[in-house]
């Protein structure tokens, strides 16, 4: 019999995940906070759902916890002010309802933002040290879900990129850009989703993972090139003597997952 997965928060990343899911043979189930997005869902064989998780959860969840893996993909506001005391209570609520509807094992979507820039290389047994309010709202919500009783395992997404959403579009014409020299942490989200993919088929509960590109151009570098590609304006960085930086290590995810990263200049 074919597993149940929920996927909550079915949009860039989580829409085309389902899509690839449901090819693999599994029951999908996602959500959306839009009735019209659910056509969508639909066509790519996923079992639509529509509600909004807030201070409590707008709308009718009905059976959608009922599942054997969930998979929370919610982010953290970066403009909310109020991120670090929301999103670990979301966090905290929707696994509350996950396990009253018998979900068993959670990958949650994170960040390498949880790490902040330590000017260096940082792994999975790297300390976080956020120096964000979105990259404390998820490092507690890690803390509070790696203490229950579900099989949960953590994805640390680098910066992500694909279809629709090109770095290049970020900078691009910007003037006095700092941190110039900083390499940079980027992952596409063909790899991204994969890295979902293997922690299921694989099993790897319990288990951290950092899923980000092998290679780590300065920002100057990569942003200019990419512009050029795509015949926007490239982005001025200002003349800076030191920066802050950090350097995602994806050793683990390769060795245990089986994953391989495309290059990001080439």
């Amino acid at each position: 019999m074919s597993k149940t997965i929920a996927i909550l928060g079915c949009g860039w990343l989580g829409l085309p995940l389902g899509g690839r899911l449901v090819d693999l043979g599994f029951v999908v189930k996602g959500s959306t906070t839009s009735a019209p997005k659910r056509p969508k869902l639909s066509e790519a064989g996923i079992q639509p759902y529509v509600f909004k998780v807030g201070n409590s959860i707008e709308g009718s969840i009905d059976d959608f916890f009922v599942a054997d893996i969930l998979i929370l993909n919610i982010p953290p506001g970066r403009r909310n002010p109020k991120v670090e005391q929301e999103h670990p209570a979301q966090v905290q609520l929707v696994i509350e309802e996950a396990m009253k509807g018998g979900v068993q094992q959670v990958v949650f979507v994170s960040s390498s933002s949880v790490y902040g820039n330590y000017n260096g290389t940082v792994t999975e047994a790297t300390p976080p040290q956020p120096e964000t309010a979105s990259g404390r709202a998820l490092a507690q919500a890690e803390q509070w879900l790696t203490a229950q009783s579900l099989a949960s395992t953590i994805v640390r997404m680098a910066g992500l990129y694909g279809p629709h959403r090109h770095p290049a579009r970020f900078l691009a014409g910007k003037k006095e850009v700092k941190n110039g020299g900083a390499p940079i942490n980027l992952v596409h989200l063909e790899e991204a989703m994969e890295a979902v993919i293997q922690v299921i088929q694989r099993e790897k509960w319990n288990e951290v993972f950092n899923i980000c590109a092998d290679d780590h151009p300065s920002r100057a570098t990569y942003y200019t090139a990419k512009a050029k590609e795509l015949e926007l304006p490239p982005p001025e960085f200002a003349k800076e003597d030191s920066y802050k930086y950090k350097i995602v290590s994806n050793e683990k995810a390769k060795q245990e997952l089986g994953l391989t990263f495309r290059p990001l200049v080439t």
